[in-house]
């Protein structure tokens, strides 16, 4: 029953309800009050659960498999990837990304499978920004597969054996490791003062300032980890933006004023790109912003977390014991919140607006978790989603292909049922916007 399953228990149950998963005890908890405590409480009430296939295949070495001090020192590291320093040079290399792919969908005669035209858009930004690859085409779609790979064996039986999917996700992570430390040792031979500006460099940087010299292992890890943690996620963000902006075309007409009346808009449709775009710039399109974050809210791209019980701890009035999992839920949280004025159901950008009371709370909204482990990209994705909006409202014109929407599955992704969204894309003419 996936999602529903899990909705029908808290309207019978309520807030906080014990269920099993592989024969375990989980205690399912969501709203806004419970997932505060468990998300500030990381380090002392709780710690990171992940399955140990995911473990054996990201490696030791990562953000997700550290806890306490380690944790701490990696995401300091970690966190000059995405200062804004880092996202400004990031901007317009992404911009560029999205552009050109955006035109390969609208040459398409037939039609595009969005949520995997959108994985190769987010694996593209991930490969060339991120990690400074620059690629042959045959190489990018060999190394993507192969990527696809590793990802959709990270939860898997921890069983090693052969046609295993732990096996597979080894296999691919031994491929990727060693294309990672070709390009890794290439670049450390350029060492180009000039073209110290991705991801790869800023962390290199930024160990060496907190006294800290990293492994060839290191880097690789951290660089699959980076790829693992932006990809999926802003692919299903981005499948899920193109969806609901279809479904509420005047959403699109009012993203295109706001980018008239900041003069963006015909700079974006003479020359399909804004050479002088910035995070200011960015920062000033707050319609936009709320349309982002009402997309965020309406299907965020991870449903959920767990977490494993340090002691006993009490939740709204349960006691939950030492070494239980425990499961919040984002996509309920969202749902049920009490502060929104408008229906949760509804898409409705506007209850992000300065001066409404959902736009004020804290841990009612959190597409992106929450305490010291919330998404440490989360700038960069939004960043990369706003890009996205801005290139295909002032350059392109989308419609289904197939007679009706497809069912969103929301396990462990947000994604469309067996890659079910099939659009046609059309290149806008100049100045006829209206038309779309």
């Amino acid at each position: 029953q996936g999602s529903r399953f899990h909705s029908s228990r808290r309207e019978r149950y309520g807030n906080v309800f014990k269920t099993h998963l592989l024969g375990r005890p989980v205690v399912r908890v969501t709203g806004a009050e419970n997932i505060r405590k468990i998300l500030l409480g990381e380090h002392t009430l709780v710690s990171t659960q992940w399955p140990q296939s995911t473990q054996i295949i990201l490696g030791s070495h990562t953000l997700l498999s550290s806890i306490g001090d380690l944790h701490r020192q990696r995401r300091k590291i970690l966190a000059r990837v995405f200062s804004r320093a880092a996202l400004e040079s990031y901007l317009p290399r992404i911009q560029k990304v999205v552009s050109w792919e955006l035109r390969g969908w609208c040459m398409e005669p037939g039609s595009i499978a969005v949520y995997s035209s959108a994985k190769t858009l987010t694996f593209r930004i991930a490969a060339r920004i991120l990690l400074g690859l620059h690629l042959e085409e045959k190489q990018f779609k060999d190394l993507a597969k192969t990527f696809e790979q590793l990802v959709e064996n990270l939860f898997s039986l921890p069983l090693n054996v052969p046609f295993s999917g732990l096996r597979k996700g080894i296999k691919a992570r031994d491929t990727l490791h060693k294309f990672m430390e070709k390009a890794i040792q290439e670049k450390l031979q350029r060492n180009d003062p000039e073209d110290h500006s991705d991801a790869l460099d800023f962390i290199m940087n930024s160990a060496k300032e907190h006294g800290k010299e990293l492994t060839m292992q290191e880097l690789k890890e951290s660089a699959i980890e980076l790829i693992f943690a932006a990809f999926f996620t802003t692919a299903s963000a981005s499948t899920s933006l193109i969806l609901l902006l279809l479904k509420h075309p005047s959403v699109i007409e009012k993203i295109r004023q706001e980018l008239m009346s900041h003069e963006l808009y015909q700079q974006w449709q003479s020359c399909h790109c804004a050479s002088d775009i910035s995070l200011e710039k960015l920062s000033r399109l707050r319609y936009l912003d709320c349309v982002i974050k009402e997309v965020l809210r309406v299907l965020p791209p991870v449903s959920g977390g767990y977490r494993t019980a340090l002691q006993t701890f009490e939740l709204d009035g349960y006691q939950i014991p030492k070494g239980w999992s425990v499961m919040y839920s984002i996509r309920d949280t969202h749902e049920t919140a009490a502060v929104y004025q408008t229906p949760p159901s509804s898409f409705d950008p506007d209850r992000f607006a300065a001066g409404r009371p959902e736009a004020a709370g804290r841990f009612h909204y959190i597409p992106f978790g929450g305490g010291a482990r919330s998404c440490i990209g989360k700038e960069l994705a939004q960043a990369i989603l706003k890009l996205l909006a801005i290139e295909l409202v002032s350059t392109t014109r989308w419609e289904l292909a197939t007679p009706g929407y497809p069912t969103m599955q929301t396990v462990p992704i947000v994604h469309p049922v067996d890659d079910g969204l099939q659009l046609y894309f059309h290149p806008l003419q100049p100045h006829h916007g209206h038309e779309a």
